[in-house]
Parts: structure tokens; C-alpha cells; sequence
């Protein structure tokens, strides 16, 4: 069963998704790494919610270095619910995210490709796990 904060989580990685689809489309592909990495960050939220190992009260987002860690420890190497090829997913993301936001230089396609790529999956993972459907 999904509980109300789950479902907020999943509904924001789908959003994100489709964010970092659309931007990615139109050649934005500096906004398309931020919003590739927050699917994923948001996605690992609500699975991590999923697995009983993160409760979130009030609307408090975890801190990012928790949700990284926390779901590789737990949700990749542990209970082995999301493939060891994801492993690095979230901290990859995080160093393209901050690339994007915070360097002059602009992201190339073929990199950004690569990190949609790996968010389509890793929030598809989730959304499987959750049920298998859309969430927003």
C-alpha cells in the first residue's frame, strides 16, 4: 500500500522526469541534468519510504548525502530490490547536476543522454515497485 508522503515523492520523480524529458528535447540539456537528478533523488525518497527506512514527517526532505547513501546500502547492495548498475546513479547525477547549475560550461548531449538514460530506469525501478503505474 502507498502511503501519502510515498506518493508525493513519486509523484515529484515523475514530474521531474518528464521535466528533464521535455527540456532535454528542446536542447536545454543544463536543465535537463537538474531535472534528471532530482527524478532520481525523489524516486529514491519514495522507495527508500517503500522499504521502511526512511520516514519523512511534515514535508522535511532528508538530506542528499543521506537518501545517496542510504539507498545504495540498503536498496541495491542489501536487498538487492534495484540493479548494482545504479549503484552511482544518484552521486553521478548529483556531480552532473552541479556541473549544470554551477559551471560556465554547458553539458553536451551525449552526457545528458547517458544521465536521462539511467533516471528513465532507475524511476522506472521505483514506479515497478510501487505498483507499476503513473503518479501523477
Amino acid at each position: 500500500m502507498i502511503v501519502p508522503e510515498q506518493r508525493e515523492w513519486l509523484v515529484k520523480a515523475e514530474q521531474s522526469l518528464r521535466g528533464a524529458e521535455s527540456e532535454f528535447a528542446n536542447q536545454r540539456y543544463d536543465n535537463a541534468a537538474n531535472r534528471a537528478y532530482y527524478a532520481c533523488f525523489h524516486a529514491a525518497i519514495a522507495a527508500l519510504i517503500d522499504a521502511g527506512v526512511l520516514t519523512v514527517e511534515g514535508g522535511k526532505t532528508p538530506s542528499h548525502a543521506f537518501v545517496q547513501s542510504a539507498f545504495a546500502r540498503e536498496l541495491i547492495h542489501r536487498r538487492k530490490s534495484v540493479p548494482s548498475e545504479l549503484t552511482s546513479t544518484l552521486l553521478d547525477l548529483l556531480f552532473l547536476r552541479q556541473q549544470a547549475d554551477y559551471s560556465s560550461i554547458p553539458l553536451n548531449d551525449v552526457r545528458v543522454k547517458r544521465a536521462l538514460d539511467k533516471a528513465k530506469m532507475l524511476v522506472g525501478i521505483v514506479r515497478r515497485q510501487s505498483g507499476g503505474k503513473k503518479w501523477d
